[in-house]
């Protein structure tokens, strides 16, 4: 009887419950908080069917108490996971042609891959002089809260400055450099590091932090191996090792690490 009165709105209503599900699953996994929402929608499920269609009043009554509470108890648990959800929410592709039209800037295409030159032959650099590096290229999730960890300006992306900043002598060198906007934005920063063990053993502190960058946020990382002088690139939970200099320039200017993949 209950499909008898199934009409054409409450279709509708299915597709976007669909879709905005599925939006929400693309940029849960993403933003690296994929079981939370694997967790929410099962317990979700469970609770209605037990208290809609098989209709246990005890049982869903006790379940309903836990959904009254259930967004509290989880902004308390995963507050660090939901503000990365929120932050790659609020970054994300699908928003960028609102942005555009609000914006009054105009992006010019040239100016866009202004730093990948400069990048690319400073890795390349401190490659052969087997210096160690970190570089973060900011993608569409803002980073601004890692900025903070390390000492933030504002500077051109220079080849010679970002040798220097990461020369063994500088202060800065240990940590990370971040770079958006075709600026270099902060340096000496730290990035939350990987727990995995399926990283190689030749692969140090450096590699796990830009896995783990590249777990919690879109961002490109850059890692310049100090003892064996090679260059990895990190993005989208995976790494890539032993990437040449044009390698590493078709990345920068793909913004995707599988850009030679294609």
């Amino acid at each position: 009887m209950m499909w008898m009165d199934f009409g054409i709105r409450d279709l509708i209503d299915v597709l976007l419950v669909a879709i905005i599900l599925y939006q929400t699953y693309k940029i849960m996994k993403s933003s690296g908080t994929l079981a939370i929402f694997g967790g929410v929608v099962s317990f979700i499920v469970v609770w209605i069917l037990i208290s809609q269609v098989f209709e246990m009043r005890l049982l869903g009554s006790i379940m309903d108490k836990f959904i009254n509470v259930g967004v509290l108890v989880l902004v308390i648990l995963f507050q660090d996971e939901i503000r990365r959800f929120l932050s790659a929410l609020g970054s994300h592709q699908g928003w960028k042609f609102f942005a555009k039209i609000f914006s009054k800037r105009r992006e010019d295409s040239e100016q866009e891959g202004k730093y990948i030159a400069p990048v690319v032959l400073a890795c390349m650099n401190m490659a052969k002089k087997k210096t160690g590096a970190l570089i973060v290229i900011q993608q569409d999730m803002d980073l601004v809260a890692y900025e903070h960890t390390g000492e933030m300006f504002c500077a051109d992306v220079n080849a010679r400055l970002i040798e220097n900043i990461f020369f063994k002598n500088s202060p800065l060198h240990d940590g990370a450099m971040i770079i958006a906007d075709n600026k270099i934005r902060a340096a000496g920063c730290i990035l939350p590091v990987a727990q995995t063990s399926n990283m190689p053993k030749e692969m140090g502190l450096r590699h796990r932090s830009g896995l783990g960058m590249a777990l919690e946020t879109d961002a490109l990382v850059i890692i310049v191996s100090e003892e064996r002088g090679t260059i990895t690139v990190a993005h989208k939970g995976r790494l890539r090792p032993n990437i040449t200099a044009k390698e590493l320039q078709r990345i920068l200017s793909a913004g995707d690490v599988n850009a030679n993949n294609r």
